[in-house]
């Protein structure tokens, strides 16, 4: 009785009609469509080399207070690391170097990468 009354929402829930992808559409390009170009991020190992250098010099100066931002970053680390079951409390200095840190990285890869391939395609020269 179970095993029927199960196929009979099974057969009552299924729609005797397939869902289509609208983006699938026959052309002359085999059906194929797409919106960006195949490699579009265009990875490449120097400016993730030099984005972190130019990361890790200008957060290694010793502008807050003496220490520098990675030093206090790492220094949190550690701390939280020492009473390592429990977590970082909301009001721990390391979520704020975390976020810092993570940030100013972020924006020197974005720029590194915007820098790096814009130079390579000219497209600053245009």
């Amino acid at each position: 009785m179970c095993y029927f009354l199960y196929f009979l929402l099974i057969d009552f829930l299924r729609s005797p009609v397939t869902a289509r992808n609208p983006l699938r559409v026959a052309q002359a390009s085999g059906g194929r469509i797409t919106c960006f170009e195949r490699n579009w991020l265009r990875r490449d190992l120097n400016v993730i080399g030099f984005g972190l250098i130019g990361w890790l010099a200008p957060s290694s100066i010793p502008a807050i207070n003496g220490k520098s931002l990675s030093g206090l970053f790492f220094e949190s680390i550690g701390t939280e690391l020492s009473h390592f079951p429990t977590g970082p409390a909301l009001t721990s200095q390391f979520w704020l170097w975390l976020v810092c840190w993570h940030l100013g990285l972020f924006l020197c890869l974005t720029f590194g990468q915007i820098g790096f391939k814009g130079r390579t395609e000219d497209y600053f020269s245009k």
